[in-house]
Order: structure tokens, then C-alpha cells, then sequence
């Protein structure tokens, strides 16, 4: 018994000393069990949140493709809230826009800015118009965060009317309604145009934002609650709606601004197609005008001229003077007038050729000294001896400018004198200091030069506020300047226009009243291309040759046969008159086959054909063409000169072309027309421009 006693207690103790080795063991597997069932628990919550991160990923790309896949407002707003409800599976989710930004699509969008209107829903594209305060709680509450705000289901934003054929509003439970603000990155009504109808800046201050307002309902039977991944979702969503609405902005203001633009060009268009319509009305109302006016002009000035080659009382001679006198004043008016026309409308342009230089201002002072020594006034020409003898330019233009300018020293001096000053410009010379952008510069080898000339005189003077005056149409100093010198105001204007057609300014200076004026004006000029042009230089030289010599010299004209052709009977009679007087034999037709028929016969003997432009049936055009046909041996045909009212150049060039030796305009004097015959008969053409 003691024996199995003992053993017993050492059969205990050995299983005692093997349970103490044994019972760590077995708690050390139950404790790694429970560790690696914990982390096996782990993992799948991470495999989970990984699975719901790359879905939530999925859903973004998804949503981010179908919202970005269309530019036009109204299917950005379709497709999102359709997506969304579909992917979240929502009960319902509207989009509240600023009241003055949420314009319907024919572009109204008058409503308040401190307004949210609902402008699109899940169930009705477009709801009846509701509108939320901005100054609401919840809609604050939104608005200060970036991130997706759950709110109160009984917010006024959650009270969708007709809540897709349930009641709305108040029937979602707390956790129901999530709400994230949109940005609005382009300010603009999104029915085209800037807000508000406004220009101002497309994009706004971040201080001034606009924000759009989302709101997500989930089903009001069901016991989902948002999850941390779908908000994240809303927000990203959010976001691409926002850069989507701003594209979509972006792209319906450009086309709205492509519509406005088609609309301006084709108002331009119109106005552009009126404004030559009007211009060319004008310029044939001026065409008309000039030549009828020139008419009768011509039958006036050359009776004048006739009459004051008759016996007359000292009364009768000083009325003679008179109606001469304003005859050639109203034919200059008419002339400038003219002129300017041409300026404004771009039709004229430079008569660019080879003259003397020297020749062209000496003319200009032999020109104005009778003139000048009738109210005793002396005229000094300064030609210094670096201007060039010989220049290729406009002379016409610059003889008519400097003869302006000149002119009207003349015409605004009492007493004292005048003196011209002509020289190369350089640079130390003073500027016009109210242009000072004008600097006459001459680049290396380039073949031009600048010439200035400097008028000045002893007269009235000029006040400062005045002188900027000067050179606007039909403006003059003062009223009385009129009524004191007359004049219409039109010279400096055409002056300073001719100027500037020669690459040149033109400006005036006077310390004041009383002080005398001095009139500046820098032309550009270019340099004859070939030596043998020196000789060819004209018609400035050939005017001394010709008409200069003409009227110091006398040409003697008796007997000289002049056949007149032009269809009007007192133009023909004013001519046949005129031409008699110089002692010529003078037959006049009436239309150009008559003219033609007097030309036919055997030995005719006409040396010169005074020709009419404008005749019925046959013009003069035609009628010089035929002359030069049939007559081919130039010795045997008479000078040809058109006896003309048109003006312009292209009448000129014409009558040139066509092979006659000169065009003289109407109105012309006594004087002008023994010019004319001196240079016909001596060398063979017209080089002149006579005016009465």
C-alpha cells in the first residue's frame, strides 16, 4: 500500500514537472491564434479599403469621363447628377446656382446674387425656380469648406419640389443629406456674355468667388449613412464639375464672342459698304460740281482779262479788277476744295520727277514780290548752298505749299518783311516741341534728303492757343481774321496734308500778337537716279525757257490758225475770243466730227487744236485719237491741248496717253492762255499747270 502510495506521488510529480513545460507551450499557440486571427481580421479590413478605394477610384474615372466628355452646360449638369444617383444610388441630388448666374437658356439671368436658385434636379432637368438665401446657416456652413458637409435634412436646400413623385423636404432623417460647395472659376452667366451683361474681368478675385451648391439625398427606407469614401468621391466629383462648368463657360462665351464678332464684321461690312457708297457719291457730286462750276468760272475770268485789255474809266477798270479778283478767288476755293477731297479719300498721289530745286523756289519769290510790293513790303530769298540744284519729288505739291505759306506771310503783314530761308535740314536745327516724335533722319546710303524751309514775317502774330488751329479745315485764327484778310481756312490744312504725303512736318511759331510769325515746314526729296535727268529737269527749268520768257518776251502769234472744238456755244465764243486776242486765226466747231471735217480738208493749215473733253456723240478723247490715226507725221498735225474743267490726274494722264501735247484746266486768263500758246509753239507741249 505504501509502495503504491509512493509511486503515485511520484507518477503526480512527473506530471506536474511536464505540465509546468507542457501549459506555457499550449498558451504560447492559443496566443498566436488569437494574434493571427486578429491580423487575418486586419487584413481584410485593408484588402477592403483597398477594394473600396480602387472602386471609389473606378467611379471617379468613370464620373470624371462622362462629365468631361461634353462642353454644353446642361448635359455636364444631366450627366452628373444621372451618375452620381446611379453610382451612389441616391434618392435624389439637385444643384443650386448664384440667382444672377443660373440664366435659363435664352440668357436671362436677372436674379438676385444674394440668391441660390435651383436650376437642375435628378428627376427634372428643369424645376420650377426656387430660391435659398446665401446668408442661410447651412448654405454658409457649405460654403466655408472645400470638404462634403453633412446637413440637417430639414434645410431649405433639401425641399425639392415634386421630389421625384415622393414628398419632399422633411421626410430624410438625420445622416440623410450631404451638401459640397462647387466652384465656379469662370465669372459668367453661362447663357453667354459676362455677368451681369457687364465687360469686366473673366475671371473673379478668390475674395469674390461664386460657389454652386450640390446636394446628395440618399434613399429616406433605407439604412445606409455615408461612408468617408463616398464624401471623398463628392468632392473629387465636385471638382471636375467645377473645371467642366468653367470649360463649358469658357467655350459659350467664345462662341457667343465669335456670334458678336460676325455680327460687328457684318455691321462693318454695311458701314464700310455705305461709307465708300457715300465717298463716291461725294467725289462724283465734287466731280460735277468742280466742272460745272469751273465753266462758267472760265467764262467770267477770261472775259475779265479781255475787258481789262479794252479802254476803260478808272471806275470801270477798278469794277473790272474787282469781278476778276473774286472770280479767282472763288476758282482757288473751288480748286483747294477739291483738292482736299482728294487728300481725304487717299485718291491723290505724288508726281514723283526729276526738277530744279533752286528754279522752283526763285519762281515761288518772283511770284509773290508784285504782290508784296504793292503793300511795300520786302521778300528775301536765303538759298543756301547746300540745297542740291536738282531734286526728284512732287514740284507741284511743293511749289503749291511753299506758295501757300508764302502767301499768307504776304497777306498777314502790314509793314516790315519777309524772308525765306531754305537749307538742308540737320540735326541741330530747333524741332516742333509740341511733336517731338518728328526727327528727320537720312540712313546710311539711303538716297534722299530733307529740305526745310522757314517763312518768316513781321505780321500780326499769333497767340499760343491758336497756332494748333491752323491746320484744321476751314478753321482760321479768330472771326475776324475773315473778316479782315479773308480766306476760308483751307490752305495750311492742304499744306500740312501735302506735307505729310512728302514724309515731312510742317509747323508754326509766334511769341505772340503783334510779334510776327514764323511757319517751318521739312519735306523729304530724293536725289535725280541718273545724270542726264539734271538736263530732262522740269518743268521748272522749262517754265523760265517757256513761259517765264513768255512773258518778258513777246511771241509773236498773228496769223497762227486755231481751230476750237467744244460743243458748248460760250465756251467756244470766250475761247475764240481769247485766242483772237492774241492775234491767232481762229475757227470754232461744235462737234467732233465737225472737227474732224475740218481737219480732212486739204491744207488746212490749223497749227494748234484747242479740244472739249466732255461732247456728246463723239468725245475729245476720240476725236484726238482719230486726229493722231490719220495725221501720223507729227510735223503735219496741229498741237493738240484739251481744254478741260476736270481736274483730276487721271484726266490728264489720259489725254497723255492718248498723244496730246497738254491739258489746259479751266478757268484760265489772258495771260495763262499766251503761256500756254508760247509753250506749245516753242517746245511742243504743255509743261505748265495754269490756273487762273
Amino acid at each position: 500500500m505504501t509502495i503504491a502510495k509512493v509511486l503515485t506521488a511520484v507518477v503526480s510529480c512527473a506530471t506536474a514537472l511536464m505540465l509546468v513545460h507542457i501549459i506555457p507551450d499550449l498558451l504560447s499557440v492559443k496566443t498566436r491564434e488569437l494574434f493571427l486571427k486578429n491580423k487575418a481580421a486586419e487584413l481584410d479590413r485593408e484588402m477592403g479599403l483597398i477594394r473600396t478605394q480602387e472602386e471609389t477610384g473606378r467611379h471617379v474615372r468613370m464620373l470624371t469621363h462622362e462629365i468631361r466628355s461634353s462642353l454644353d452646360r446642361p448635359t455636364i449638369l444631366n450627366t452628373t447628377l444621372v451618375e452620381l444617383g446611379r453610382t451612389l444610388q441616391l434618392d435624389e441630388c439637385a444643384l443650386w446656382m448664384p440667382a444672377n448666374l443660373a440664366g435659363d437658356d435664352d440668357g436671362d439671368s436677372g436674379g438676385s446674387p444674394s440668391d441660390l436658385q435651383l436650376i437642375h434636379t435628378l428627376h427634372e432637368p428643369k424645376p420650377p425656380p426656387v430660391t435659398v438665401t446665401l446668408a442661410h446657416p447651412t448654405v454658409k456652413q457649405v460654403f466655408s469648406t472645400s470638404r462634403a458637409v453633412v446637413i440637417s435634412p430639414n434645410s431649405p436646400v433639401t425641399a425639392i419640389p415634386g421630389g421625384g413623385g415622393r414628398a419632399g423636404g422633411n421626410r430624410y432623417v438625420a445622416g440623410d443629406v450631404v451638401a459640397v460647395r462647387i466652384p465656379l472659376l469662370h465669372a459668367n452667366t453661362f447663357a453667354g456674355g459676362g455677368a451681369g451683361g457687364g465687360g469686366g474681368s473673366d475671371w473673379q478675385d478668390s475674395r469674390e468667388r461664386s460657389y454652386a451648391l450640390l446636394v446628395l439625398m440618399l434613399p429616406a427606407d433605407s439604412a445606409r449613412r455615408w461612408h468617408v469614401h463616398e464624401l471623398e468621391m463628392v468632392e473629387v466629383v465636385a471638382d471636375q464639375v467645377a473645371v467642366a462648368l468653367s470649360h463649358a463657360a469658357i467655350l459659350e462665351e467664345s462662341m457667343h464672342a465669335r456670334d458678336l464678332l460676325m455680327e460687328q464684321n457684318v455691321a462693318l461690312d454695311h458701314a464700310r459698304a455705305q461709307a465708300e457708297k457715300a465717298i463716291r457719291a461725294r467725289n462724283d457730286f465734287l466731280a460735277v460740281m468742280n466742272h460745272e462750276m469751273r465753266t462758267p468760272m472760265h467764262a467770267i475770268i477770261a472775259l475779265s482779262t479781255l475787258l481789262q485789255e479794252t479802254e476803260l474809266t478808272p471806275e470801270q477798270r477798278s469794277m473790272v479788277d474787282t469781278v476778276l479778283k473774286s472770280s479767282n478767288l472763288l476758282a482757288t476755293l473751288i480748286h483747294d476744295v477739291l483738292d482736299l477731297s482728294h487728300l481725304e479719300d487717299g485718291s491723290m498721289l505724288l508726281d514723283v520727277r526729276t526738277f530744279n530745286l533752286h528754279a522752283t523756289f526763285r519762281e515761288v519769290a518772283s511770284l509773290v514780290k508784285p504782290v508784296a510790293s504793292v503793300k511795300k513790303l520786302g521778300v528775301t530769298l536765303r538759298l543756301q548752298s547746300d540745297v542740291p540744284e536738282f531734286a526728284a519729288g512732287d514740284e507741284r505739291r511743293l511749289l503749291q505749299t511753299a506758295l501757300n505759306v508764302v502767301g499768307n506771310a504776304v497777306k498777314f503783314t502790314r509793314d516790315g518783311s519777309i524772308t525765306i530761308t531754305v537749307c538742308l535740314e540737320r540735326p541741330e536745327f530747333q524741332r516742333d516741341k509740341n511733336f517731338p516724335k518728328f526727327v528727320p533722319v537720312v540712313a546710311l546710303g539711303d538716297k534722299h534728303y530733307y529740305v526745310r524751309v522757314q517763312v518768316k514775317d513781321t505780321g500780326v502774330g499769333l497767340r499760343q492757343e491758336d497756332q494748333r488751329k491752323l491746320f484744321s479745315k476751314f478753321v482760321q485764327a479768330d472771326a475776324t481774321t475773315t473778316r479782315n484778310y479773308g480766306g476760308t481756312g483751307l490752305g495750311l490744312a492742304i499744306c500740312k496734308r501735302f506735307v505729310s504725303m512728302m514724309g515731312g512736318h510742317i509747323w508754326v511759331e509766334s511769341e505772340g500778337p503783334g510779334k510776327g510769325t514764323t511757319v517751318t515746314f521739312v519735306v523729304r526729296l530724293g536725289l535725280p537716279e541718273k545724270a542726264d535727268d539734271r538736263s530732262k529737269a522740269g518743268p521748272a527749268g522749262q517754265k523760265q525757257a517757256a513761259g517765264g520768257a513768255g512773258v518778258t518776251k513777246a511771241v509773236d502769234f498773228t496769223g497762227l490758225k486755231v481751230l476750237v472744238c467744244d460743243d458748248n456755244h460760250v465756251n467756244r465764243m470766250v475761247t475764240k475770243r481769247m485766242v483772237t486776242r492774241l492775234g491767232c486765226e481762229v475757227t470754232v466747231v461744235g462737234s467732233g466730227r465737225e472737227c474732224l471735217a475740218a481737219l480732212a480738208g486739204p491744207g488746212h493749215g490749223f497749227k494748234v487744236l484747242l479740244q472739249d473733253l466732255m461732247m456728246p456723240d463723239m468725245d475729245g478723247y476720240e476725236v484726238a485719237k482719230r486726229v493722231i490715226d490719220r495725221i501720223k507725221n507729227p510735223d503735219d498735225r496741229p498741237k493738240i491741248a484739251a481744254l478741260t474743267a476736270n481736274t483730276d490726274q487721271a484726266t490728264k494722264d489720259r489725254c497723255l496717253s492718248i498723244g496730246m501735247d497738254g491739258v489746259i484746266t479751266k478757268p484760265i486768263s489772258l495771260e495763262k492762255m499766251r503761256i500756254v500758246f508760247t509753250e506749245l509753239m516753242t517746245l511742243g507741249k504743255i509743261v505748265s499747270d495754269p490756273k487762273a
